[in-house]
């Protein structure tokens, strides 16, 4: 026969602090929503716009069917010595990008370290320097891209002899700045007081000893 058993459940305020630490765990390891990196990509989006870089995209299937093109941009994290940022997409100069990214990220001297160094390699090359970045590999950090670099010119000019390793590097720290940013967004969504916002928020309840009821 069916047997009807009684337990009672508790939120997260009236946990212990032993039970408050597994509702945490059982929340980061499966309520964690990592649509919640949307502001980053975002706002890496535009950083990128402001350098000249112009993404590749790939089709990515909606759950009430149909598709849309996402950005290809990757990341792996955090936590083991192979993770990074990464993406595919093609560079090429854009005018007064070191004005723009200091009025968009005025505090950020990583961008504008990054804007300044295309700048100057794009003016000894009469801004004709073009890059194409292409992920490789399993991994997802900043060495996973192949970057070739080459220079447009009409009259087939080489480029300079330090162009192309300046523009391979600036395009490598703006992953890892990336990467960066990813990780401590991160750090702050899974911090116990954003945590501890999101459960009560959605009213989980919990056992006495911090297993999710329900």
């Amino acid at each position: 026969m069916p047997e009807i058993i009684e337990t009672t459940v508790y939120r997260l305020d009236e946990l212990s602090d032993t039970a408050k630490t597994k509702a945490r765990a059982w929340y980061r390891d499966g309520g964690f929503d990592y649509d919640s990196y949307d502001a980053v990509y975002e706002d890496f989006q535009r950083i990128a716009e402001i350098l000249g870089i112009r993404f590749k995209t790939r089709t990515v299937r909606l759950y009430g069917g149909g598709s849309r093109q996402q950005p290809c941009i990757f990341f792996s994290g955090f936590w083991s010595q192979g993770d990074g940022a990464c993406f595919d997409g093609y560079y090429s100069y854009r005018k007064h990008s070191p004005s723009e990214i200091r009025s968009y990220a005025p505090l950020d001297t990583t961008l504008h370290g990054i804007a300044d160094a295309l700048q100057a390699v794009q003016q000894r090359n009469f801004y004709q320097l073009r890059a194409e970045a292409t992920h490789r590999g399993h991994y997802y950090h900043e060495y996973c891209m192949s970057i070739s670099v080459t220079r447009d010119s009409p009259t087939y000019q080489d480029m300079t002899a330090d162009a192309e390793e300046i523009v391979i590097e600036a395009l490598r720290d703006l992953a890892r700045w990336l990467y960066l940013q990813l990780e401590r967004e991160y750090d702050y969504l899974t911090s116990d007081e954003v945590i501890d916002e999101a459960i009560v928020a959605n009213e989980y309840t919990f056992t006495g000893a911090g297993r999710r009821f329900g």
